[in-house]
Formats: structure tokens, C-alpha cells, sequence
């Protein structure tokens, strides 16, 4: 079973649209979600959290059609702000929220606010960046939920406590059955955490992809530009020249292309691939 499904998604902004999304997120895994800024991530998690209606398109959380009450019951969300309830305390926007859970979990929040050392009766406001994140993975997990979205949570953490936070993240998958989505601009966080990779830019999906294929199958090949052939660029995603020293992204077996002359390849890092694809789908709309 998928944890979430999406079957030809669309939605109209005004400067900005999601064109037909098909996505299939599995069950038990992390899913890293990734593309530039105004990609669609946003939108997207908003559309399947019920909070954005799409125009047409079906969504499906563990295939049931996602409704609000499914929501609350089956999805813990993890975002790094709190703006409603800056004025309340941890313990305040506890007893708010934790009647609208049937499986809402006292002792596992107060194992929570113990292991994050968490201050639960001061108020929101004087949480740093750190101390909000762990205070919103708290509220998420108290009443144990089968998936997990989080939207940008790393963003604006310093390196210390995001390193801190993803290994919760990391220890959370090893010790329970989870499922996780994780939207994040930082792809270094995803390259040693996520299972599969979703990939969304100008509003469509460009791929969706298990991270050790990707690891497999994707290189970066480096050398002088004088020793790239015409056939040789054509069969790369995309290449750019800088002072005459060309690197291109290769998805396939290294085996297979033909790299005739003195050529540097190496494993790309997720940021390189983001960057590469898209660069190679813009050129490909603007040629076409």
C-alpha cells in the first residue's frame, strides 16, 4: 500500500500551476521532496494535507480518500513555526489540540519533552529555531501517527542542531514503522536519510526515485571541452562549460558511454542532480 497517491493532480494559481501529478509515496520509508523555490512543494503538501483544494485529481492517503477527520487521525505535520500559539506555552497548545486525537499519548509527550529537554510551560515566543522544531516533532508524534509530512523543517536551523534533528528522524525510522515526507531545499539533509527521492519543478514531477538506484545510475563526468564530442553531449541530461572544463550528468552504466580521452567521473550529490535535470528540462521546453 502507498501512504499517499496522487492521480492527475491539477491546480491553477495565478502565476503558477501543478500539471497532472502522479505520485505514489511507499509505506514504512522516507521520501525526500525536492525542486527550487515556487517548484510546487508547498502547494503540493498543502493539497494533500486538505488544506488546498485541487481543481480536478484524486488523493488518496492510505487509499482512502484523504478527508480531514482521516487527516487528524493518520498524519502527525511538522513545521517550524508556530504563529497561532506564539502566546501559549508547549503545556497550553497541548490541552488545546490533544482532545481532537482519539490516540493522543500523555506519557509519550511527556517522554518527549524530557528526551528534547523542552520547557512546557514557557511560552512559545521565547522558543529558539531549535527548541521549535522539537517542540512541533513532539506535537506530531504524541499521538502516534502512521505518516509523517514535514515541510522545510530543517530550513533555518543551525548545522549543530539540524545534524541533531535528523538523526532523531533517523533513530525514529529504525525503532518504529513510519512513514516520512520530507520537503526540504537542503538536499544535503536527504543524501544520507531519505529511501526515495521525488523531484518537482515549474509545477510537474521529474522523477521518483529509490536513492541507491540514483546512487548507481547517475554520474557526473568531468574533462576539457575540446574532448567532448557532439555524441557525447547528447547523451548527457546536461553540460556546462567554465573556462573550458566541462561537467555533464549521465544517468546510466558508466560502462555504456563513450568516453574517449582523459575524463574525470564522479558520484553527483543530490543538488548536482536537482540542478542538472532542471537545467536540462529548461533548455529542452526552450528549444522545443
Amino acid at each position: 500500500m502507498y501512504a499517499i497517491e496522487l492521480k492527475k493532480v491539477n491546480k491553477q494559481r495565478k502565476n503558477f500551476s501543478l500539471k497532472d501529478i502522479d505520485l505514489k509515496v511507499p509505506e514504512g520509508f522516507i521520501t525526500g521532496f525536492i525542486g527550487p523555490n515556487g517548484s510546487g512543494k508547498s502547494t503540493l503538501i498543502k493539497i494533500i494535507m486538505d488544506v488546498v483544494k485541487p481543481d480536478n485529481g484524486e488523493v488518496m492517503i492510505f487509499g482512502q480518500p484523504n478527508e480531514k477527520y482521516l487527516l487528524r487521525e493518520k498524519i502527525g505535520f511538522v513545521y517550524d513555526e508556530f504563529f497561532m500559539y506564539e502566546e501559549l506555552s508547549l503545556k497550553e497548545i497541548k490541552e488545546s489540540i490533544s482532545p481532537f486525537y482519539r490516540d493522543w499519548d500523555d506519557h509519550l509527550f511527556s517522554e518527549y519533552i524530557e528526551i528534547f529537554n523542552l520547557p512546557i510551560n514557557k511560552k512559545m515566543k521565547h522558543f529558539s529555531k531549535g527548541m521549535t522544531m522539537k517542540a512541533s516533532l513532539t506535537l506530531a508524534l504524541a499521538h502516534h501517527p502512521e505518516l509523517i509530512i514535514m515541510d522545510e523543517p530543517s530550513s533555518g536551523l543551525d548545522p549543530l542542531v539540524r545534524r541533531e534533528f535528523l538523526k532523531i528522524i533517523r533513530n525514529l525510522m529504525r525503532s518504529e514503522n513510519r512513514t516520512v515526507f520530507f520537503s526540504s531545499h537542503i538536499t544535503s539533509d536527504l543524501d544520507n536519510l531519505a529511501d526515495y527521492i521525488v523531484l518537482i519543478s515549474n509545477g510537474k514531477i521529474e522523477f521518483n526515485k529509490d536513492i541507491e538506484e540514483m546512487k548507481e545510475n547517475y554520474h557526473l563526468v568531468k574533462g576539457q571541452e575540446k574532448s567532448f564530442s557532439e555524441d557525447l553531449k547528447n547523451s548527457l541530461t546536461w553540460w556546462e562549460s567554465v573556462e573550458g572544463i566541462c561537467t555533464g550528468l549521465y544517468e546510466g552504466k558508466i560502462a555504456d558511454l563513450d568516453l574517449t580521452g582523459h575524463f574525470l567521473v564522479e558520484k553527483p550529490t543530490l543538488d548536482d542532480i536537482m540542478y542538472n535535470i532542471i537545467k536540462g528540462r529548461n533548455q529542452y521546453v526552450k528549444n522545443d
